[in-house]
């Protein structure tokens, strides 16, 4: 039976590299941090990255949601940090 809740958080980026580098970083946490009432799912299209949060009741559903926004926003952060180093430019 599917999860009567869901939330698509739709990502868009400058390009479709940047895309990819977030989704590569996000991919390895599917199924691994699923809980019981939640799960995800991940898709890319070009530079737009869709994660799909499906959850049994509202309160897992917003957990699931704050769960993979932090784990974007870590993925992102972190991409952005490697850009830097490549122009050889300090980012702290």
């Amino acid at each position: 039976m599917t999860p009567p809740h869901r939330t698509v958080l739709t990502l868009d980026y400058p390009d479709a590299e940047r895309a990819s580098r977030v989704a590569r970083s996000l991919r390895p946490e599917i199924g691994d941090i699923d809980g019981d009432r939640t799960t995800a799912a991940l898709a890319r299209e070009g530079a737009t990255l869709r994660v799909t949060v499906t959850a049994d009741d509202l309160v897992a559903l917003r957990a699931g949601c704050n769960t993979w926004l932090t784990l974007t926003t870590v993925a992102e952060t972190a991409g952005g940090a490697l850009e830097a180093d490549r122009r050889g430019t300090d980012t702290l």
